[in-house]
């Protein structure tokens, strides 16, 4: 059985009793980076084997966790933070085991975006995650102008380094629409600003960011004015 197990995005409280069952009892714990999992496995006095499984090994890696699945082993998938295959290492392993025809599950668990959105103060019955946009301005204007007048909350990842960068995008594309940014969840410092997108970009142009970020933009509604398509 190929287990996905989500663990805590800051606080480790916020581990599940079902996780740590599940890491005690599979054979191997394929880890985005050991030296993390190894910190949360020590905490937690659970002793496994890690087999590292990253985006920049996900094929080599990929073919060997397949391989001791195909032996009747139990694997767990887990990221730095959150959810496997969220924005992390874990969808090509999921196809891998469905492939071999063997037993996939998640245990769940703490997952950024779903925080984020439901602090946002913005409508959360109906959303898309974007995920990170591209590093590169004009890529991220052209990931940005496919949403542009969506009716749908939307949810973006982004680094420190380009925050500012991609509030100064959105605020082009979109318009000066609700939005909140939000950062270190479940951590004593967490932060939730919120505000329009020209608010937050002044606030953000006036500080220095630290951490990841997650990014809530409300969708087209029926007040919202429809902007003209964005040259990109």
């Amino acid at each position: 059985m190929l287990y996905l197990v989500a663990t805590p995005i800051g606080n480790l409280n916020d581990i599940t009793l079902r996780a740590l069952e599940t890491l005690r009892n599979v054979d191997i714990i394929a880890s985005e980076d050991t030296r993390k999992t190894g910190l949360l496995l020590k905490h937690f006095d659970i002793h496994k084997p890690q087999l590292a499984f990253h985006e920049h090994n996900e094929q080599r890696a990929g073919e060997r966790i397949e391989e001791l699945l195909k032996q009747g082993k139990s694997v767990a998938v887990v990221t730095n933070a959150g959810t496997p295959g969220i924005s992390d290492p874990g969808f090509t392993l999921v196809r891998r085991a469905l492939n071999a025809e063997v037993g996939v599950t998640l245990i769940p668990g703490p997952t950024a975006l779903i925080m984020a959105l439901v602090l946002s103060g913005l409508p959360v019955h109906s959303f898309t995650f974007r995920g990170f946009p591209p590093r590169k301005p004009t890529g991220r204007r052209k990931f940005m102008a496919i949403d542009q007048n969506a009716p749908h909350t939307l949810i973006f990842y982004e680094s420190p380094y380009r925050l500012v960068d991609f509030l100064r995008d959105a605020l082009a594309i979109f318009g000066d629409r609700r939005a909140a940014v939000a950062n270190d969840l479940t951590k004593m410092f967490e932060k939730v600003e919120r505000g329009s997108l020209s608010e937050l970009l002044a606030l953000y142009e006036n500080s220095t960011p630290k951490g990841e970020y997650i990014i809530v933009i409300e969708g087209v509604g029926k007040n919202t004015p429809i902007k003209e398509e964005e040259e990109v």
